[in-house]
């Protein structure tokens, strides 16, 4: 089977459609995989619900997405470095489900593991906990503590942003990029990813593999992309 396409385009060609939901890996710019975005964005898809830690930036990243207002409803952790999700949001124009960090990514682990639900402390006592079911269990002396159930995540599919893969889509991520890629991936019904380098199935250490290839079903390479920098702080001269 070859998964390899030859641009991010044709990588998407056929799975998009307008409603459905989207499992995006990156941390701020940091693993976003770019071209695959920009593919997005170009499809015209529209009232998308975006699962991502954060929305990028103002025209970068899924920025790019809002400024196209594609996107109906955004997943995330954090949105405070994008002004035109600000505006979205205090607008009416765009919906916006909060989620704490570590549950955010354990709703996406779960998804993937095929387990509906979980129950977290995070969050309880909260609004996060508006309108969830809560549960008392014992902690570790004993003594009951209230939790709060949490539902699993699952997405139509998955764009996530690797160091490199082999021709089998087992994918390698690359220090702090791997972040919330390797849990987008297994957490929906198909996986795109983007790489910046393909080798021949065989030459990864089986030991270094992060995602396996099971989970890819599309490859594009992205040789050289722009990994640009979110803030940029400089010693002053």
């Amino acid at each position: 089977m070859n998964k390899l396409y030859p641009d991010a385009k044709s990588a998407l060609d056929g799975l998009l459609r307008d409603g459905m939901t989207l499992a995006v890996g990156g941390f701020g710019l940091c693993g976003i995989p770019e071209a695959l975005i920009d593919a997005l964005r170009d499809s015209g898809c529209r009232e998308l619900t975006v699962i991502s830690n954060n929305a990028g930036v103002d025209g970068f990243g899924l920025g790019r997405l809002l400024d196209t207002r594609q996107i109906r409803k955004m997943i995330s952790s954090y949105v405070g470095e994008n002004k035109e999700f600000e505006r979205q949001f205090l607008a009416g124009e765009l919906e916006l489900e909060f989620t704490p960090q570590g549950t955010l990514a354990e709703k996406l682990r779960a998804g993937g593991a095929g387990i509906p639900a979980f129950y977290t402390k995070t969050g309880y006592g909260t609004i996060v906990a508006d309108g969830k079911e809560t549960r008392q269990f014992p902690n570790a002396s004993g003594e009951p503590e209230w939790y709060v159930m949490e539902k699993s995540l699952r997405a139509d599919l998955s764009l996530v942003k690797a160091w490199k893969a082999d021709k089998a889509g087992n994918l390698v991520y690359r220090k702090t990029a791997r972040n919330f890629n390797p849990l987008c991936a297994t957490a929906s019904k198909l996986c795109v990813a983007e790489v910046e380098e393909i080798v021949e199935t065989g030459e990864l250490d089986p030991d270094h593999i992060h995602t396996p290839g099971i989970y890819v079903k599309r490859l594009v390479l992205n040789a050289h992309p722009e990994k640009r920098i979110e803030k940029r702080t400089v010693r002053e001269s």
